[in-house]
């Protein structure tokens, strides 16, 4: 018997129904039924579904002849289910990737599966600007508090047919079945805190952005409900229906001002009539409720709206005060003397301690002792600052006050604030890879990797180096360029970060990859695409399931989505996978590059990096034409002319699998190939750089 079977009503969702469709029959987990119900929408849904049914056969289409709605339609679709878990889906609604995977972890691992019968699970939230943002439900409580929808459950296919499930004809049409399974259920439900389904708030022509006499339905519906259940189980829906009722009329969208009183009234008629003998109103709305006085309840919604109001004007108040006391302070902490031994330090624009910045502070507590170090953070990246290393808050007063008085400044992207740069200072400008992708002055041709940056500003902030790290000839070209300023000096002493490479011994790396879960016998492959400025959100152009399934079990992946993307990189379903693991979230590059056997990467500038360590690079560059034409390249990377690709090259997921399966990613050719890319892009690395810039930036006389 199939495992899940996915109920996906269609009616006008033809700009998102492929989308949808795709997210089903695209995940790992393969063991699926998809059932798209027509429910005689005008447009394309029909023809769309069609074609899925045509070409792939897990996927059946229904045809109603009528319109049925939403309930009807999504009855039909689990009257010829299957499987034994039953999924419903809104046609414009996406599953995540692995999300069935995670669904079926979940339900095998239960204590005992057949004791489940109702699984609620995560989800998201997404706008027509393709802005995310959580779902907000709590699962660690009473079910029946959960968002009290179709989509966010699993149902048993058995337990559903049991208990006569089915959904309202009309609007809320799922309130009635969904509050029945979670009363049904009670003792038989899981939970799983893994966001599965994206839902789709639209721009306009949805329910729930259509004010009018259609959501006094919701009323209705709980009336139906209440009839028919028992005086234990009523007590404890109540509060959640209360609940449910007043984001209703809360809500603009639902509830116009003009309804606003009547709703009011039919709630209080409705809350009067079954509220539990003994209930005590919860919440001052709840208790004019329950008094059935709006002119009440109104003021409730007055007051807390000025309150709102107050409150921000008191942020904002509070916020210029603060700018003003922090102006005054830093004119005045800049009129005090130099602190000759204090050096600022920053990353990645104040998100912790990494990169060149934390090799020459690492070097400088070793050699000079005497230069007391700060770290400059955000609030937000604050615990990724490790113990004993000292730090300021960006905007804070310590903040401002050691950008006054620092003698060294030392970062590979730049400062916040903008603060003014005071004569005596020296600011080390280390820079963050080597470029392939177009820079500074350069970008200005290429806009859509811009994003609305002030090239004067990109010159201000040129004109403060006093030194600019260089870790090969090229850099050292492109930055004087694109950079381009009378006042600071090419510092070509290699990247500190890279020292590693040189200086970690074998007994390191068995340590680095026994921590990161890769066993002895495996061999392990990094695969760190870059971030696309013109493109939203991390899309990984592999099918990383697939990709280690046809690589067999000798291998292991470690999966690094750009910093950019952080926690949004939605990797969380490879938690388990025996092959793949996250390393979004590690603190250290470096490490990952040790305990890599290989790197597979596009156009990143680890590549550059991990040349030191003189392992195969695999480049997988499958947009490569698009990438060139929208951010600009300084050379071409899958040319095949030695010093301009490092390995082996593919441009299709079919081509990178089999040149694993070959052999063909680490042969004689492109060792050579290796070799004349490491001879361009590392001249200057050999364990040894951290220590040259500490010593030309804090112990030589005469720094510039």
């Amino acid at each position: 018997m199939t495992r899940f079977s996915v109920v996906v009503p269609a009616h006008r969702v033809q700009g998102y129904l492929r989308e949808c469709l795709d997210s089903v029959l695209e995940q790992s987990f393969a063991d699926v039924e998809l059932i798209v119900v027509d429910d005689a929408s005008p447009d394309a849904s029909a023809a769309i579904a069609a074609e899925y049914a045509e070409r792939d056969p897990r996927t059946q289409l229904v045809r109603l002849p009528e319109h049925r709605g939403t309930g009807g339609a999504r009855n039909a679709g689990a009257e010829r289910a299957t499987g034994d878990w039953l999924l419903f889906l809104d046609g414009d609604d996406v599953l995540r990737p692995g999300a069935l995977g995670a669904l079926d972890a979940a339900l095998t691992e239960a204590p005992d599966t057949g004791a489940v019968d109702l699984l609620l699970f995560a989800h998201d939230r997404v706008d027509w600007w393709e802005n995310v943002r959580a779902g907000g439900d709590d699962l660690t409580g009473d079910p029946l508090a959960v968002t009290p929808a179709a989509w966010n459950r699993l149902f048993r296919r058995a337990f559903w047919t049991a208990q006569h499930l089915a959904f309202s004809d009309g609007p809320y049409e799922d309130v009635e079945p969904v509050r029945r399974a979670a009363l049904a259920a009670d003792g038989r439900t899981a939970t799983l805190d893994r966001v599965c389904v994206r839902w789709r708030e639209r721009r306009g022509g949805s329910f729930s952005k259509t004010p009018g006499e259609d959501h006094f339905a919701v009323l209705r519906r709980y009336e139906e409900l209440l009839a028919g259940l028992g005086g234990t189980d009523r007590a404890r829906l109540f509060p959640h229906l209360v609940t449910h009722l007043l984001a209703v009329l809360d809500d603009p969208g639902r509830i116009r001002a003009a309804d606003r009183r009547r709703f009011f009234r039919e709630t209080a008629r409705l809350y009067a009539a079954h509220a539990p003998a003994g209930a005590e109103p919860r919440s001052g709305e709840e208790k004019a409720l329950a008094a059935a006085s709006y002119p009440a309840f109104e003021g409730l919604r007055k007051a807390e709206s000025r309150r709102r109001r107050a409150t921000r004007r008191l942020k904002q108040q509070k916020k210029k005060l603060r700018a003003r006391a922090m102006r005054v302070s830093y004119r005045a902490d800049r009129r005090r003397a130099l602190d000759p031994d204090l050096a600022v330090y920053g990353a990645y624009w104040n998100r912790g301690v990494s990169c060149n910045p934390a090799a020459i502070h690492a070097k400088a507590r070793e050699l000079a002792p005497h230069i007391k170090g700060v770290w400059v953070v955000s609030s937000r990246n604050k615990h990724r600052v490790p113990p004993g290393v000292d730090y300021v808050i960006e905007g804070s007063r310590r903040y401002w006050r050691a950008m006054a008085r620092a003698t060294y400044l030392i970062n590979n992207s730049s400062f916040p604030g903008g603060f003014t740069k005071r004569p005596g200072q020296v600011y080390l400008q280390t820079h963050h890879g080597t470029p392939l992708k177009k820079m500074g002055l350069d970008q200005r041709r290429y806009p859509a990797g811009t994003h609305g940056i002030s090239f004067q500003k990109v010159l201000d902030h040129t004109d403060q180096w006093d030194l600019s790290l260089s870790s090969n000839p090229h850099s050292t070209e492109i930055w004087e360029r694109v950079y381009p300023s009378v006042s600071y000096q090419a510092l070509e002493a290699g990247y500190p970060r890279n020292d590693v490479y040189f200086t970690t011994g074998p007994d390191e790396v068995a340590r680095i990859r026994a921590e990161l879960g890769i066993p002895e016998d495996r061999t392990a492959l990094l695969y760190a695409p870059t971030h696309r400025d013109y493109q939203k959100g991390f899309l990984p152009r592999l099918d990383l399931a697939r990709f280690v399934r046809a690589l067999g079990p000798s291998y292991v992946v470690l999966v690094r989505a750009h910093y950019f993307y952080g926690s949004d990189a939605g990797l969380s379903d490879l938690a388990g996978h025996p092959q793949l693991i996250d390393v979004t979230g590690h603190a250290r590059v470096e490490d990952l590059c040790l305990a890599a056997d290989a790197l597979v990467t596009d156009y990143s500038s680890l590549m550059f990096d991990y040349a030191c360590l003189d392992r195969p690079i695999v480049s997988y560059a499958p947009d490569w034409q698009a990438y060139r034409l929208a951010r600009g390249t300084y050379f071409d990377l899958l040319s095949g002319r030695p010093g301009e690709t490092p390995g082996a090259v593919a441009t299709s997921e079919e081509e990178l699998i089999e040149l694993f399966r070959t052999g063909s990613w680490d042969t004689h050719g492109t060792t050579k190939l290796r070799g004349a890319f490491r001879r361009r892009f590392c001249p200057y690395d050999d364990g040894g750089a951290a220590e040259r810039v500490v010593r030309r930036l804090f112990l030589e006389a005469g720094v510039v």
